[in-house]
């Protein structure tokens, strides 16, 4: 079973510098760690004039591309999370930054005092705040900005059933 993570909270908090990090942590430790990153923007991985935009731009509803290290798929229709996290089912991990409607294990990046309303989303199970001075938000953890090594090794401890061959709890 793929342990699920999802770290949350509005632009510019912190969360795509934090999954770095615990990807790099989670990766050192010798676990296999996937992403998906929600975009609230219309993206597009394609560069126009290649190949795999022209399949596109013909009508192709599903368009892939490998090579010899890495593989891409494009579709042109959303996709749920759910139906994404099926296709990552041999990670030990998946590190997904936003969608914060869903219902995974999630950690919450706090900017402001505006930013505590996403203490109210499901699952809630760490908070990592911008803010000075101690913050107690109920009975969960609460690390600093600057503490990305203590939430790792949190994350290892609590969030996770396959912790790497080197864990050792903290």
């Amino acid at each position: 079973m793929t342990d699920i993570i999802q770290v949350v909270g509005y632009k510019n908090s912190g969360k795509t510098t934090l999954v770095g990090h615990l990807v790099r942590t989670l990766t050192e430790a010798g676990l296999a760690v996937g992403t998906v990153k929600h975009d609230a923007h219309r993206f597009d991985v394609d560069r126009e004039g290649t190949d795999t935009h022209r399949h596109r731009e013909a009508g192709a509803r599903m368009t892939a591309i490998t090579n010899d290290c890495r593989t891409a798929f494009m579709e042109e229709r959303p996709v749920s999370l759910e139906d994404i996290l099926r296709r990552m089912t041999d990670m030990d991990a998946v590190i997904v930054e936003g969608f914060k409607q869903e219902n995974h294990a999630k950690i919450v990046m706090i900017r402001s005092e505006d930013d505590e309303e996403l203490l109210r989303l499901k699952q809630v199970k760490a908070v990592v705040s911008w803010l000075p001075g101690e913050r107690r938000y109920g009975d969960l953890p609460v690390f600093p900005l600057g503490d990305a090594d203590g939430l790792a090794s949190w994350v290892r401890a609590n969030l996770l059933k396959r912790k790497g061959p080197d864990f050792r709890s903290p």
